[in-house]
């Protein structure tokens, strides 16, 4: 067996001793440069964002339809309906457009001869009885049943002929706008063979969010009712 020069001890020594060395000197440099980069990250790290919640005041609308036209109004409001009418200037109307006012409302024909001009002359007493300042906050509606005949100009000719003011409106719409609203207000309509309408007599008073308040049936009496509602609506 060869003894091993000290020479050779010494080079073998060496060149073990080394790549320890090295690897301690990188683990040292390693250690030195993590630590303020570690700090560096823990302080400069963004604060969580924190989306305040609104007050009780102003909490969020609630989420409407948005297939819908319609405004929210309440459950039992006539203006949830978005029947599609044409007033007697030709110019197209919606019925929530009457929002804010109060409305005495009636479904008539104009070619009607009897219980229709009656109505008619019976809202006329109606806002005859109303003070001037009341007469002008209220709006009288008229609503044909008769799509076929009623067409604009003949709603514009029975306005001039029963001297119907400016707080008047008169509509006219298509069958099912129609038929939702009758059965809305629970008026029951047919058209006979000649051509006219046997229907429900009925005059309703809407308030200013489009609900029934009061509705006066038949041909004869209630006005004082009907006018004591409305006034009532318009305080």
């Amino acid at each position: 067996m060869k003894t091993l020069s000290l020479l050779t001890l010494t080079t073998l020594f060496f060149c073990i001793s080394l790549p320890l060395s090295s690897v301690a000197m990188a683990k040292e440099d390693a250690g030195t440069t993590a630590g303020p980069i570690a700090e560096k990250d823990a302080c400069c790290k963004p604060a969580p964002v924190v989306t305040p919640k609104p007050p009780a005041c102003c909490a969020a609308t609630p989420i409407q339809n948005p297939q819908s036209q319609i405004e929210n109004f309440t459950r039992s409001s006539l203006y949830q309906s978005d029947g599609t009418f044409t007033d007697d200037s030709g110019k197209s109307f919606a019925l929530s457009s009457l929002r804010g006012r109060p409305v005495v409302l009636n479904m008539f024909f104009a070619s009607c001869g009897y219980a229709c001009p009656l109505t008619v002359t019976d809202l006329l007493s109606i806002q005859g009885r109303l003070s001037a300042e009341q007469r002008s906050k209220t709006i009288f509606v008229l609503v044909s049943f008769d799509v076929t005949r009623d067409t604009t100009a003949a709603l514009a000719q029975y306005r001039a002929q029963r001297g119907l003011d400016a707080q008047w409106i008169l509509l006219r719409g298509d069958n099912d706008s129609v038929r939702e609203l009758a059965a809305l207000l629970g008026v029951k309509f047919k058209q006979e063979a000649d051509g006219s309408f046997a229907h429900s007599n009925l005059v309703t008073i809407l308030n200013s969010e489009g609900e029934i308040v009061h509705q006066r049936t038949g041909l004869q009496g209630g006005l004082a009712e009907a006018t004591a509602a409305l006034a009532g609506c318009l305080k």
